[in-house]
C-alpha cells in the first residue's frame, strides 16, 4: 500500500532506490509521474488518444533508460527531455501516416520509389555523419557512447565490458557527449 504521494523533491531519491532494485519505490515514482507526463505531453500533442500512447511510450523509455539518470541531478529536466522526444516522435509518425493516407493510389509508382530512395539516401547520410563524428572521438569515449546509446547497455554492463568503474563510464560518457555536441556544431557550419 502506498503511504503517501511522492513529491517532486522525492523523485531523485525514489529513482535512486529504483536503480538499486527497490520495486516499491519505482512503482511509487511511476504513479507520481503519470499526471506530470500527461501535462507535459498535452503541451505538444492535442489528440487525446495519441497523448495516452505517448504517455505509455514515455513510461517505457523511462524504464529502459533509468540507468542513465544521475540522482545528484534534477529529475524534472531529465523527464521533460524524454517526454519531449517521445512527443515529437509520435507527431512525426502521425504526420507520416497522414501523408501516406493522403497520397493514396494517386501517386505514380515511380514517385513512391523516388521518395523511398530519397529517404534511404538521407538515412544513409545521417549514419555516415554519425559514424564520422564518432570516429573523431578518442577510442574510449567512442566505445562508451556506442555501448550505452547504440547498443543500449547499462552503465554497469559498459563498465564491466570496458574494465572500468561506473564513475569512469559516466565521466567518459559526459566528455563524449560534450565533444559530440561541439563536433556537431562545427560540422553544421561547414
Amino acid at each position: 500500500m502506498e503511504k503517501y504521494e511522492a513529491t517532486r523533491e522525492q523523485w531523485p531519491q525514489l529513482m535512486a532506490l529504483a536503480q538499486a532494485g527497490d520495486q516499491a519505490a519505482y512503482t511509487q515514482l511511476l504513479k507520481a509521474l503519470v499526471p506530470v507526463i500527461r501535462s507535459l505531453v498535452r503541451k505538444q500533442v492535442d489528440d487525446d488518444m495519441l497523448v495516452e500512447d505517448v504517455i505509455q511510450d514515455v513510461l517505457l523509455t523511462v524504464h529502459r533508460v533509468r540507468h542513465t539518470y544521475d540522482p545528484a541531478s534534477p529529475f524534472l529536466p531529465w523527464l521533460m527531455a524524454i517526454a519531449h522526444a517521445r512527443s515529437v516522435d509520435a507527431l512525426r509518425r502521425r504526420g507520416r501516416h497522414r501523408q501516406r493516407e493522403q497520397d493514396g493510389n494517386e501517386v505514380p509508382e515511380y514517385a513512391n520509389e523516388d521518395r523511398y530512395l530519397a529517404a534511404s539516401v538521407e538515412q544513409h547520410q545521417s549514419r555516415e555523419e554519425l559514424a564520422m563524428l564518432l570516429n573523431q572521438l578518442p577510442a574510449r569515449q567512442r566505445q562508451v557512447i556506442e555501448h550505452v546509446h547504440l547498443h543500449e547497455m547499462t552503465l554497469s554492463e559498459t563498465a564491466t565490458h570496458n574494465n572500468l568503474t561506473v564513475a569512469a563510464v559516466k565521466s567518459l560518457l559526459h566528455r563524449a557527449l560534450s565533444n559530440l555536441r561541439r563536433l556537431g556544431a562545427h560540422h553544421g557550419r561547414s
